[in-house]
């Protein structure tokens, strides 16, 4: 499979990805993803997706919270906390509004009981903010902010033009999230080099931040996945 690197200003995250591109690839490629740009992927599969991912969303905001107490600067803190409001305000509307055009309220989807697969990514991510670091908790939560960027990039230039998820397409391919992921990107840098250096592959960390990068990589894979059981 050929993925071209997208650029969202991260050096950090361009050698994480290279490092780890066999965990990478089917996250980026699945089953799912190509249903979404081809208009194949069965409507129910896509509004478990949805349900759970809500879900998800709910508590990759708690993981966003934690930052800003892991964060030691106002720069870090802030951005965390712009992170917060972006979910809030661009992803989970999105989610609300295809799954009420369906007849599911937010209510329903407030309650929807969590799969296996939501438990063990989200509760994952947590787990390496309050046992880690600033750094390793974005080691964690990268993936999912530029897997859905770069997803959204490639799908936006390859997608059937009559796929009925062109508005899943629209919303992680367009300006606001895309510059979410530059700044991520920049971020995840500048944590790096103030608790690392710059030389990344060199530092003792390096294991590790590989480790929970390919970990939350699969992760994803696995989330897409979990969607399939309802086609």
């Amino acid at each position: 499979m050929n993925l071209p690197q997208p650029d969202f200003s991260s050096k950090l995250f361009s050698r994480l990805r290279a490092a780890t591109i066999e965990d990478w690839k089917p996250f980026i490629g699945h089953a799912f993803v190509r249903g979404l740009g081809d208009g194949t992927l069965p409507k129910s599969a896509f509004l478990h997706y949805l349900r759970q991912d809500y879900v998800y969303l709910h508590h990759y905001a708690r993981a966003w919270a934690l930052g800003v107490v892991k964060a030691t600067t106002l720069q870090e803190s802030r951005l965390c906390a712009d992170i917060m409001h972006g979910l809030a305000s661009v992803e989970l509307p999105l989610h609300i509004g295809i799954c009420a055009r369906e007849g599911i309220s937010e209510e329903e989807l407030f309650i929807t009981r969590e799969e296996p697969e939501n438990l063990a990514y989200t509760r994952y991510v947590l787990d390496c903010g309050q046992a880690g670091d600033f750094l390793d908790l974005l080691a964690a939560l990268v993936p999912c902010a530029h897997g859905y960027g770069e997803i959204g990039l490639n799908l936006a230039a390859s997608a059937a033009p009559d796929t009925p998820y062109r508005e899943w397409i629209d919303t992680y391919a367009g300006d606001d999230f895309q510059q979410m992921c530059h700044d991520v990107g920049k971020l995840f840098d500048q944590a790096a080099k103030d608790r690392i250096g710059e030389d990344f592959e060199n530092s003792p960390r390096w294991p590790r931040l590989c480790q929970i990068f390919a970990t939350a990589s699969r992760l994803e894979a696995s989330f897409w996945q979990m969607g399939l059981k309802a086609a």
